[in-house]
């Protein structure tokens, strides 16, 4: 993810002075609920889904996703590296 983005989502959460709600545990909980929001995009069909609809739930994944690196203080390249995702 570009340092820009990364910037952007942490300003959106520090405007709206989410940290106080974000715990480890609420953040992870919140991944789980926006993954099953993406995955209802699919839920009657693999093939016929709106785009639109996926990159929006697509996009709240990665922004919880990123408040929870930035919450416990991780690196996504280096834990891609440990787990062997990126060589």
């Amino acid at each position: 993810m570009k340092q820009e983005t990364i910037d952007r989502i942490r300003k959106f959460s520090e405007d709206r002075d989410w940290d106080q709600f974000h715990s480890p545990e609420n953040i992870a909980k919140s991944i789980v609920i926006e993954a099953a929001e993406l995955l209802e995009c699919f839920q009657w069909s693999d093939t016929d889904y709106d785009v639109s609809h996926v990159k929006e739930e697509l996009a709240d994944v990665l922004v919880y996703c990123r408040n929870m690196l930035d919450k416990l203080g991780l690196d996504e390249d280096e834990i891609l590296m440990k787990m062997r995702l990126l060589i």
